[in-house]
Order: C-alpha cells, then sequence, then structure tokens
C-alpha cells in the first residue's frame, strides 16, 4: 500500500467518480482504475461496486477511509499552517478536542479569547479521546480536550470538568416529572448509546446491570443524542454540559442515579513548555459554559 494508492483512493470517495478523481489528480480514469484494483488486491476486500450504474463504495472502503481522512488531516493542517505562518506569521493556536467539548462550551472559550487576542488563527480538530492523545503527543496540537484519559507516551493531564451525568427524556415522557431517575427506571426503555468502544460509553453501560435497557441505536456524539432523545426515539444519560449549550425545549435532563461521572481533561505534552496563547485559551475554559 503506498501513497498513490491512498490518494486515488480517497479522491474516489470524496467525489464519488472515477472520471472525476482523474481530473482532480491530473491523471487518467483508466489509471485510476488500475491504481484502486491494485489497492484492493494488497488489501483483500473489494472498495466499490456498480449499483444501478452508480458507483458505490463497500462497507469495508467506508471503514478505510475513516482512517484515510485522519492520516490526511495531518496534511491539511501542514498545507494551512504554512500558509497561516506566510500570511500572518507565527501564532496559530493548534487544539484537539472530542466532539462532545467542541460542541458545548468550545464556542464560548473561543468568544472570550477572541476578546483579548482578536488575530489569533486557531484550528480546532475533532476526533475521539485517543486520537486527540496522540495528537499531543506528537505536537500536532498544542493541548488536548478529552473526555477520558488513555495510557499515553508523553502526556501530563490535569482534570478540567468533573459533573454527574443526566438522563435526558422527551418532555411528554413518563419520566419527565420525576426529581430523579434510577436505573431500573428505564427498564424497558429503548436507549440511545455513545458507540462501542468509547470509553465514556463504558462507564455508562456500567451503572446497567442487570441490564434490561432496549438498545436500539448509537451514535458517536452526544448533541446528536440530545436531538434524537427530543424527536422521541429513545432516552439516554449524557454530559450535562451538552445538554445546557444545546438547550433544547422538547427534552427534560433529570438527576441519575447512580451517578455516572463525566470528567473532561486537558492534555499537554511532557517534552514541551505549554504555549502562552495555549495557556491563554486554557485560561478561558473554566468560566465557559452554557
Amino acid at each position: 500500500m503506498n501513497f498513490k494508492q491512498i490518494e486515488a483512493f480517497r479522491a474516489v470517495m470524496v467525489t464519488g467518480s472515477m472520471t472525476t478523481a482523474a481530473t482532480q489528480l491530473h491523471t487518467s480514469q483508466p489509471n485510476i482504475s488500475r491504481v484502486i484494483a491494485q489497492l484492493e488486491r494488497e488489501t483483500g476486500f473489494k472498495l466499490f461496486a456498480r449499483i444501478a450504474g452508480r458507483l458505490t463504495p463497500t462497507v469495508e472502503a467506508e471503514a478505510l477511509f475513516r482512517d484515510v481522512e485522519r492520516s490526511f488531516l495531518g496534511l491539511d493542517s501542514l498545507r494551512a499552517s504554512a500558509r497561516s505562518i506566510r500570511e500572518v506569521g507565527v501564532g496559530t493556536l493548534r487544539i484537539g478536542t472530542v466532539p462532545s467539548i467542541a460542541m458545548s462550551v468550545m464556542p464560548q472559550a473561543i468568544a472570550r479569547f477572541r476578546e483579548q487576542h482578536p488575530d489569533v488563527p486557531i484550528a480546532v480538530h475533532t476526533s475521539d479521546s485517543p486520537t486527540v492523545a496522540k495528537w499531543t503527543a506528537n505536537q500536532f496540537c498544542d493541548f488536548g480536550l478529552v473526555s477520558y484519559v488513555v495510557e499515553t507516551a508523553g502526556i501530563d493531564s490535569a482534570l478540567l470538568r468533573d459533573e454527574p451525568g443526566v438522563c435526558i427524556v422527551p418532555a411528554e415522557h413518563r419520566l419527565a416529572r420525576k426529581r430523579v431517575v434510577h436505573a431500573a427506571d428505564l427498564d424497558g426503555e429503548r436507549f440511545i448509546s455513545l458507540t462501542h468502544g468509547d470509553g465514556t460509553r463504558a462507564i455508562v453501560d456500567a451503572a446497567f446491570a442487570p441490564d434490561r435497557r432496549v438498545l436500539t441505536l448509537e451514535t458517536p456524539y452526544a448533541a446528536t443524542i440530545c436531538t434524537m432523545v427530543e424527536m422521541g426515539l429513545g432516552v439516554s444519560v449524557v454530559n450535562p454540559v451538552v445538554v445546557r449549550s444545546l438547550k433544547l425545549p422538547g427534552v427534560r435532563a433529570i438527576r441519575f442515579e447512580p451517578a455516572i461521572p463525566f470528567e473532561s481533561y486537558v492534555l499537554h505534552n511532557q517534552q514541551r513548555p505549554v504555549p502562552a496563547l495555549a495557556q491563554a485559551f486554557l485560561d478561558c475554559l473554566p468560566a465557559a459554559d452554557a
């Protein structure tokens, strides 16, 4: 597997067409087809199929594309960094964060930071906690904001926020008037979860034993869970910061027991002092809440 193959694969995934991908990469459609065929032989699975005359990626291609995009994110960031240095000079603030923080406290923190540093370029990159930790370790980002800490060489962590999770239900739900929802109250309820493999998902699931929830939906984003709950698709237990930031009128947030800690952490690279701009931004975070 080489860069030429990955570049061709990404171009086809993004454009949905081998012809358009060839134009984008300044080559021919037959050459793109040949490179994709080589990649299929090396990976051992089919990447695209023709369905009703349209080029459709396989499930395996979608999974591979997610990892490819993470790699190209680094290349795109390098291009953006070079452009920023050329146009603005040194000083771009690069922040790695999980989506729940990016969608809740991040906008307010940026607004506060802008009051003192209106012209500093900011790049916010989002992914899961393990990926943000890797970005911080390899200095792709100046610091990381994560939901849980994974063992990563060269990283120090500090607790940023710790709040108990809340149960969220539709406003007209049978539990909407309760002051406290217990795990047993959700027996038989359609429950919307974070995706498998997420550290926060594991903490939430541990509160339900024996588990009688009906697990029907999962998504990587707490904000999406809140929207689904408002639409009546189920109930959940989420970070209260996300609920406050969305202000959805059709969602009721209720104290949940047993208490589930929803923590967030700041990650620093052990080999690099915290840049002044990064520290200035971190100083804006404690007061940023919806």
